[in-house]
């Protein structure tokens, strides 16, 4: 392979605005968001019809102060008190929600707070998701990195003493192949104790070799669980098929994979409902493969580059902090993870409530890692990234100020024998 990284500034041609155009403002010009594509692996499961019907009935205007007193008396959180505790009733019992979570939090993983960062690949992507910096339509740098790089980047990585990471691509088969994600599993098998991918969504033989190739758990965003939303933002691509992804940690668990992640990024749709649905996806998940390890994300919209207008307004740090200890006190054994697109005081302030995984020393650009962990320039190319975060940590700041909290920072639990 030759050493060097593959870069590429995309400039949209004429035929290329025209379908942009076309496509923004002609629904019948895009295909079936809920129609499988060719290649797409269909499973037998009753979760997303599951799921669905609770989220498109939960009217959360009907509860009151008395449903949230009564859920948060309960011993085990039912269904019927989760959507009381995400509801506006329970805006005023954020204290006592937050007490209730802070308890249930150390009751299940001490004063442990799981340290990981992300390594961004490729940012190549087939998909036009009008809120996403990688889409197709997007005039960025582009880049793709060889083994040879993406090797550099993990050895600055790993000597920083970071011992998990998370691999991530753009969601392009043609350029970031399930082979090349395996290859660079491997690699990673090299340097970290665990290895998890959030790349495009795959079928079950896929994953099964991604597994063999050293990957231990998978992260899927859903983005947002209402279908029509998700059709309106999601034009081009395999991405649109909303089933598909949607079905994606289920044949990752069938395919041998220890964990999955679930998640919507609040602010795309309703947030109540969107958290409500990402909780009962795990929920379902949980009871249907108990031997697996299960998590939520809880990501907010972030700034991007060429569209300065998004940006998570709709949903607050209170509202955030609401959906946390609800999903705490729901589901008490789920991993929760706070990522860098959260500031520092809010994640300072949440893993000692609900949340027991942040990100550290994270860039979501590509081949960028030696600048900004040894600060030496670098003479290769770097691509633009994915969101703009807000929380720039580097890996030893956020363990001194995770240890200060008097918290116990872990870099892996894992033995392997």
């Amino acid at each position: 392979m030759e050493n060097h990284y593959y870069v590429d500034s995309v400039k949209l041609s004429e035929a290329a605005l025209k379908k942009k155009h076309e496509l923004e403002n002609d629904p019948s010009s895009r295909t079936d968001h809920m129609e499988y594509m060719a290649g797409m692996e269909r499973i037998k499961s009753d979760i997303m019809e599951k799921v669905l019907a609770e989220m498109e009935s939960y009217d959360y205007l009907q509860y009151t102060a008395k449903d949230v007193m009564a859920a948060l008396s309960h011993n085990n959180c039912t269904v019927e008190d989760f959507k009381a505790l995400l509801s506006p009733a329970a805006e005023p019992f954020l204290e006592k929600m937050a007490e209730k979570a802070r308890l249930e939090t150390q009751k299940h993983f001490g004063n442990t707070v799981y340290l990981f960062t992300p390594l961004y690949i490729a940012n190549y992507c087939e998909n036009y998701c009008v809120y996403c910096g990688f889409n197709c339509y997007n005039d960025i740098r582009r880049m793709k990195l060889n083994m040879e790089q993406i090797e550099h980047e993990m050895r600055v990585i790993a000597d920083s003493g970071m011992e998990e990471i998370l691999i991530l691509t753009g969601e392009s088969r043609i350029q970031s192949s399930v082979e090349y994600i395996g290859e660079a599993c491997k690699l990673a098998r090299k340097y970290f104790r665990m290895v998890g991918i959030e790349v495009y969504p795959l079928n079950t033989d896929e994953y099964r070799y991604l597994h063999e190739c050293g990957v231990d758990y998978v992260t899927v965003f859903q983005e947002t669980y209402n279908s029509d939303r998700y059709e309106q933002l999601h034009l081009l691509g395999h991405k649109r098929v909303f089933p598909y992804r949607f079905e994606s940690q289920e044949r990752a668990l069938m395919a041998g994979m220890r964990g999955i992640a679930c998640s919507a990024l609040l602010g795309l749709s309703d947030f109540r409902k969107d958290a409500l649905a990402s909780a009962l996806h795990v929920y379902y998940l949980q009871r249907k493969y108990p031997q697996a390890e299960i998590s939520l994300s809880c990501p907010r919209l972030r700034p991007i580059i060429n569209n300065e207008e998004i940006d998570p307004l709709d949903v607050h740090e209170k509202q955030l902090c609401q959906v946390l200890c609800a999903y705490r006190i729901f589901l008490p054994f789920c991993g929760i993870t706070v990522s860098s697109r959260e500031s520092e005081s809010f994640r300072n302030g949440i893993v000692k409530i609900a949340a027991t995984k942040v990100s550290a020393g994270v860039s979501t650009g590509i081949g960028d890692h030696e600048s900004k962990y040894t600060g030496k320039d670098s003479d290769s190319a770097e691509g633009d990234e994915q969101f703009e975060i807000n929380d720039s940590r580097s890996f030893d700041k956020m363990y001194s100020d995770m240890s200060s909290e008097g918290l116990q920072p872990v870099l892996n639990d894992y033995l392997y024998v």
